[in-house]
């Protein structure tokens, strides 16, 4: 079986003040307090909703 790939996202910027819909994406990636690190499956729609928050997020090596 093959094992599937994974991506660490850690949350850098508090959602005080941003738009609903960019609350709601943090609460989607698993992410509520900064410097909270949730481990997620790579996938297109995973990192569509990183892009949509890449102020306030950062990919962890």
């Amino acid at each position: 079986m093959a094992k599937k790939k994974t991506i660490k996202v850690q949350q850098i910027g508090s959602p005080v003040g941003r738009r609903k819909d960019q609350r709601a994406t943090l609460v989607g990636l698993g992410l509520n307090k900064i410097r909270r690190v949730s481990e997620l499956e790579d996938t297109p729609s995973i990192r569509g909703m990183i892009n949509k928050v890449q102020h306030l997020v950062q990919i962890v090596e």
